[in-house]
């Protein structure tokens, strides 16, 4: 995620489907909390590459369609208050909606 510099990864099974989300605060709050107290930062960083990404991904995902407009992802991300909005046709992952792609949209309105 840093790396790339993002903050929300789907996650999808060996058929595309998706079945859950991890986001930077996922990962952030499993560092802290599945992480034994006293242990060197060398094992501290062993832990945290071992921990299941099933373990802490989110399953009930809010998703929306090809079809939809911009306006409706927009409307579903703050009713939810969420950052992205993975798009979805029969159950397989084509794609992911994110702030900061609606906030490049606005930005590229003109008055």
């Amino acid at each position: 995620m840093n790396w790339a510099h993002v903050r929300h990864i789907p996650v999808v099974d060996r058929d595309g489907r998706l079945v859950g989300i991890v986001t930077h605060r996922d990962l952030l709050g499993a560092s802290i909390s599945k992480i034994p107290s006293g242990i060197a930062k060398a094992e501290q960083n062993q832990h945290v590459w071992g921990i299941s990404i099933d373990t802490i991904m989110n399953t009930n995902v809010q998703t929306i369609s090809p079809e939809a407009t911009v306006q409706a992802a927009a409307k579903v991300m703050r009713k939810e208050k969420i950052g992205c909005l993975p798009m979805v046709s029969q159950g397989k992952l084509l794609g992911i909606v994110t702030e900061y792609d609606l906030l490049k949209i606005v930005e590229e309105l003109k008055n």
